[in-house]
C-alpha cells in the first residue's frame, strides 16, 4: 500500500487508482472483484472482450477472453476481463438495422478508450471477432497509446458443401431467379454456419485480422487460426503474456503503428483479395495515430502489388483451407523478400517483421491458394479507387478482372437499399443496367449501409458480369461483381450522384481509374440549383449523433476528427 506511483514504472495508471491510503475505497471495491494485496502491487492488464450472443463471429469470445488474462496473469499482471459490443453485419445486413453497423466501430473504439481511461489499467489485450470489432478495437487501443496486442477471433469452418454466409445470401437470389426451390434455399440456410467464428472467406473479418496482423499489433499467426481450434485459445494467453513483455520495454501502440507499417497492411490487404472495407479502416486507423493516409495511397502502393490468393468471394477457397497451409505468413515472407514489405517495423513481439519471418517456411508445394508473384491471379491491386464527375473526392471499386475492368450503361436510380433489391428480385433490373443506390452514406443513411443484399440477389440472379452497382454506400467483404462503392461527396452533401437520372449513361473504367456521368455540365449545373438535401432520417439518438459529427468516407468516415 504504497503512496509512491513511480515504485514500478510498468503501474503508470493503476497506481494512482490503488497506491496509498486515500485509495482504500477504491481497494476495497475491487477486492470484492477478487482482487488480493498482492494484485495491488501488480501491473492491471485490461481485457477488451466482444463476447456476445448476438453472432457466431463472437460466440466464443468469453472463452478466449479468460484464456488471455490466464496468461497476463501467469506474466505477473492483474488482469481485468472487461465488455465492450457488438452487432451483426450478417444478420442486419438488407435492413434498417444496418445503419448502426459503422457506427458501432466509433462505439466500440470509444468505449474501449472510456474504461480503460477510468480504470487506470496499464496495459490491454483487444479481442475482435466480427468486421467493425477488429477496426474498433485498434483505434480504442491506438487512441490510449497504452502497451497492447489485438487478438482475432479466429475464422468459422466452412459448412456442409463448401458454403458459408454468402451462399445463403446467393442462394434467395437464385430462387428469385427459379434456380433454387424453397427447400433447397432451407437446406443451405441449415448448413452454411456450422459453429462459433467469423465469415469463412476473405470478407472484411477476415481481411481487417490479416491487415492487423501486417500492421506488428498481433503476434504472428493470429489472423489465420480456426475460431475454435487450440491454437486460438493458445494465441490469446501469449497475448496476455506479450502484454507484460510490452510494458516491461514501454512498447506502445504509436511505436509500432507507422507510416511503414500501414503501407505493409495495405500490401497484404492487395495480395489477400481483400475487403474494399479495408480501405476506410485503415484510413481511421491511421487518423488515430497521426498517420497521414489516404485514397491515394492505396493506388500507388496497389500499382505495384499483385493479387495473389484465390479466396473467397472472388475467388475459390476459404480461411479455413489458408489456415491448414500456413495462414498469410509464408504469403508476407514472400511479400517481404520481394521488397514488397518494410521489414524494419517493429511489432508486438518486441521484434521487427522481418525477424518474425526469418523462420517461417513456404507453403507447400502443391497448394494453389496463393500464387506465385509471377503469376498472379491479377497484376496489380484490385481496390481501385476512381475519380471523375461522379466521385471527385474519390469512389472505392472492387475489380478483381473477372467481371471485366469497363462497363458502360444507363442508370437506374434508387434512394435505398431496400427499394433495389426489391427490383432486382423481381427482375425489373435487367442486363445493362447501372443502379445508384443513394442517400446511404455516413450521414445519409445515416451509417454507410453494406450493399450485401442487393449484390448477392444481382450474383444470385446470374447478372454479375451484366450489371454494376454504384453507391455512397459501401459493400460486405462477401460482395462481388462490378460494384463501385464510397462515392464521394455523398449524395446527402449535394455530391454528383445525388444529381443522376434514370437512363443517364455512366461509364466506369477500372483501367483508367474513372467514374464518369455522361451528362452535359450545363445540365448538371440546372440540376444542382433545384436540388435539395432531403431532412434528416433521424433527428434524436445514436444514428442523428452520429450524422452531425461523422466526415466523409474517403477520410475514413470518422468521428473524432479536427
Amino acid at each position: 500500500m504504497t503512496d509512491d506511483h513511480a515504485s514500478d514504472p510498468r503501474r503508470r495508471y493503476s497506481a494512482p487508482v490503488v497506491d496509498g491510503v486515500g485509495k482504500a475505497p477504491s481497494r476495497s471495491m475491487l477486492r470484492a472483484t477478487g482482487f488480493t494485496d498482492e494484485d495491488f502491487t501488480k501491473p492491471q492488464v485490461g481485457i477488451a472482450s466482444t463476447w456476445s450472443r448476438v453472432t457466431p463471429c463472437n460466440m466464443h469470445i468469453n472463452t478466449l477472453a479468460d484464456e488471455a488474462g490466464r496468461g497476463a496473469d501467469a506474466a505477473g499482471g492483474k488482469s481485468v476481463i472487461f465488455n465492450t459490443i457488438t452487432v451483426s453485419d450478417g444478420i442486419a445486413n438488407g435492413t434498417e438495422g444496418m445503419k448502426y453497423s459503422l457506427v458501432s466501430r466509433e462505439v466500440i473504439a470509444d468505449s474501449i478508450e472510456t474504461v480503460a481511461g477510468c480504470e487506470g489499467f496499464d496495459g490491454l489485450v483487444a479481442i475482435g471477432g466480427c468486421d467493425k470489432n477488429m477496426p474498433g478495437c485498434l483505434m480504442g487501443l491506438a487512441r490510449l497509446n497504452r502497451p497492447s496486442v489485438f487478438v482475432y477471433g479466429g475464422t468459422i469452418k466452412p459448412g456442409k458443401n463448401h458454403t458459408d454466409l454468402i451462399s445463403v445470401f446467393e442462394a434467395v437470389g437464385a430462387h428469385a431467379k427459379g434456380d433454387k426451390s424453397l427447400i433447397e434455399v432451407k437446406q443451405v440456410e441449415e448448413e452454411a454456419i456450422p459453429g462459433a467464428g467469423s465469415c469463412g472467406g476473405m470478407y472484411t473479418a477476415n481481411t481487417m485480422a490479416s491487415a492487423i496482423e501486417a500492421l506488428g499489433m498481433s503476434l504472428p499467426g493470429s489472423s489465420a487460426q480456426n475460431a475454435e481450434d487450440n491454437d486460438k485459445l493458445e494465441d490469446c494467453r501469449a497475448a496476455g503474456e506479450a502484454v507484460l513483455k510490452l510494458l516491461d520495454r514501454d512498447i506502445k501502440p504509436r511505436d509500432i503503428l507507422t507510416r511503414e507499417a500501414f503501407e505493409n497492411a495495405i500490401t497484404v490487404v492487395i495480395a489477400l483479395g481483400g475487403s474494399t472495407n479495408a480501405v476506410l479502416h485503415l484510413i481511421a486507423m491511421a487518423h488515430t495515430v497521426d498517420v497521414a493516409l489516404s485514397l491515394e495511397d492505396f493506388t500507388r502502393i496497389g500499382k505495384r502489388v499483385p493479387v495473389l490468393a484465390d479466396l473467397r468471394p472472388s475467388g475459390h477457397y476459404m480461411m479455413s483451407e489458408l489456415v491448414a497451409i500456413g495462414g498469410i505468413q509464408p504469403l508476407m515472407k514472400t511479400l517481404l523478400d520481394a521488397g514488397l514489405l518494410h521489414g524494419g517495423c517493429l511489432t508486438v513481439t518486441g521484434k521487427n517483421l522481418a525477424e518474425n519471418l526469418e523462420t517461417v517456411a513456404p507453403y507447400p508445394e502443391e497448394q494453389d491458394i496463393i500464387h506465385a508473384l509471377d503469376k498472379p491471379i491479377k497484376k496489380d491491386s484490385h481496390l481501385r479507387i476512381l475519380y471523375g464527375n461522379l466521385a471527385p473526392t474519390g469512389a472505392v471499386a472492387k475489380i478483381t478482372g473477372k467481371e471485366g475492368t469497363y462497363f458502360k450503361g444507363n442508370a437506374r436510380v434508387f434512394h435505398s437499399e431496400e427499394e433495389a433489391t426489391d427490383r432486382i428480385m423481381d427482375g425489373t433490373v435487367t442486363a445493362g443496367d447501372v443502379l445508384v443506390i443513394r442517400y446511404e452514406g455516413p450521414k445519409g443513411g445515416p451509417g454507410m449501409r453494406e450493399m450485401l443484399t442487393p449484390t448477392s440477389a444481382i450474383m444470385g440472379r446470374g447478372l454479375g458480369q451484366d450489371v454494376a452497382l454504384i453507391t455512397d454506400g459501401r459493400f460486405s467483404g462477401g460482395s462481388h461483381g462490378f460494384v463501385v462503392g464510397h462515392l464521394t461527396p455523398e449524395a446527402q452533401e449535394g455530391g454528383p450522384i445525388a444529381l443522376v437520372e434514370t437512363g443517364d449513361e455512366i461509364i466506369i473504367d477500372a483501367e483508367a481509374n474513372t467514374i464518369t456521368l455522361n451528362v452535359e455540365e450545363a445540365e448538371l449545373e440546372r440540376r444542382r440549383a433545384a436540388w435539395t438535401a432531403p431532412p434528416p432520417r433521424y433527428t434524436r439518438g445514436v444514428l442523428a449523433k452520429y450524422a452531425r459529427t461523422v466526415s466523409s468516407a474517403s477520410l475514413g468516415a470518422i468521428t473524432d476528427g479536427d
